[in-house]
Formats: C-alpha cells, structure tokens, sequence
C-alpha cells in the first residue's frame, strides 16, 4: 500500500461517522461470502469488511482469502474453531478497537441483512451511538417467515422488552451499528452468551450504559442458501438468560432500596 494509499484509508468513511468496519462472522458460508461482500462494497463503497470465519470445513476463509487479496476494503480473521457467534463479533469488535475505527457493523452473511439498507443505518449512527436494523418498527418488512418464526421473534422481543425494561422492539435483531463510544461504555468483558441472547444481551448492557439507541425499519429476508443455524437450543438459551438478567436487575433495585435512595424509593432499572 502507498503513502496515499494509505492516507486515503484513514479518512475515508460514512459522512459524520468515520471509519466504518462490517464485520461479518462466517461458519460453513461458501454459498454465500462472495455475494454478500460485493452487495456490502456496492452499497457502501467507503467502508471496510472483515470476514470473521471458524475455520468453515466447506472453505468459506479460502474464499475470503483470495477476496481479500484483491480488495483493500476486505480483511479475514481466521480464528480456530466453531465458537459461536457472540465469540466471533466480540473478536471483531477488538480487531475494530485495535485499528481505530469509529464504528462497527454486524451483519450476517447469509443475506438476511440486506446490505442495501446500510445507508440508512450509518445516517441514524450520526446522531445515535448504537443502531438495531429492526424487523418490528413502523416500516420493516419480514420476508419468506412461517407464521411460527413470526409469532416466536415478535413473543420473544415482547418478553426481553418487558423483563428488561428496555425500550426496544427488536432486542433479538443482529444488524447493528455500534459507534466506538459505545463499545466502550459496554462491559464486553462480561459478556458470555451467543446467538439470540447475546443480541439481547448488548441491548442491555448499552441501555444500562446510558448510550443512546435508536431503530431504523428494515427489510429482513429468509435466506437463500444453506442451513440456517437457529435451533430450539438457542431459543431455549435466549428465554433463561432473559428471565435470569430480569431476576438480577430486580434484586439489585431491591437491594439499593433497602439501603436506600435520594427520595427513599425502589426504582426499577
């Protein structure tokens, strides 16, 4: 890379945001890489893509290899195994952290999140420090679900709303943009969950950061090719996890009660 090369990389970015990285976690995605990093480089030319894969046996970190040594835009972290998704972004945010970028997109590889809504999202992240794609505000749109998924995602971010007392609707939903303060402000290192929990999880470590969230409508797809890796299992770790972060806020309210408050009352979080 040149000297302005170089010089370009730095102050390229989304206007009002900076640096952008997309960071793209991959296990088994060889159907899939190469059409979602050319949808991400048409839509938003000015950002970077890092290719978080698990060291896929069907040779997806082969196919962001070579994609990489033809676009200065795209990296690929080759990490040892399978270990999940929250394992894979939290990888990505520290890549992010270490290179200076202003901000960090998660998006899944498998086309779901169209990257042609990522316009909109890092418009909302001028004035915002986190941005949920979201599937259930004014103006989304839920492509190719059975009525069964529909009613589970809608039931299940009813219920992380309530317990949690966070005011979101799509607490579940993996298309973000988390601006650099408010990977900071988040105690990452206290994360340990995957899949949908873990979404839930930084949804609510950022509102009980204080950072600003906000929604921006999308358009969410079923995907195309290969198997989808949601299963019961994953659903099941969403539900406890939720209802255990529910029952800790609630005793630590109590506990700040008892021993009390400016105006001597119990205020939930």
């Amino acid at each position: 890379m040149t000297v302005g090369e170089a010089a370009d990389r730095r102050t390229a970015g989304h206007p009002g945001v900076g640096r952008v990285l997309v960071v793209i976690p991959t296990y088994n995605e060889a159907d899939n890489v190469s059409r979602i990093v050319a949808r991400v480089r048409d839509a938003a030319p000015a950002v970077d893509i890092l290719v978080a894969d698990d060291n896929s046996p069907d040779g997806t970190g082969v196919i962001a290899d070579a994609l990489a040594r033809t676009d200065p835009h795209v990296q690929v972290l080759h990490r040892h195994g399978k270990e999940g998704l929250g394992a894979a972004y939290l990888a990505g945010f520290a890549w992010a952290r270490r290179r200076g970028y202003d901000a960090v997109v998660e998006m899944d590889a498998d086309g779901s999140h169209a990257p042609e809504d990522l316009p909109a999202l890092l418009d909302a992240a001028r004035d915002a420090d986190v941005v949920i794609g979201s599937r259930w505000t004014r103006g989304a749109r839920v492509v190719g679900w059975p009525l069964r998924r529909l009613l589970l995602s809608r039931c299940g971010n009813l219920y992380a709303r309530l317990a949690l007392g966070m005011p979101v609707s799509d607490a579940t939903g993996g298309y973000r943009v988390y601006r650099s303060a408010a990977l900071e402000a988040i105690d990452l290192e206290s994360v340990r969950s995957q899949g949908y929990s873990f979404q839930v999880e930084l949804s609510r470590l950022a509102h009980r950061a204080g950072v600003r969230i906000v929604e921006v409508p999308i358009t969410f797809a079923e995907r195309e090719r290969g198997a989808s890796k949601m299963s019961p299992l994953i659903v099941a770790e969403a539900l406890w996890r939720i209802t255990a972060w529910a029952l800790q806020d609630r005793r630590t309210a109590v506990r700040r009660g008892l021993h009390g408050t400016p105006d001597g009352q119990v205020r939930w979080p």
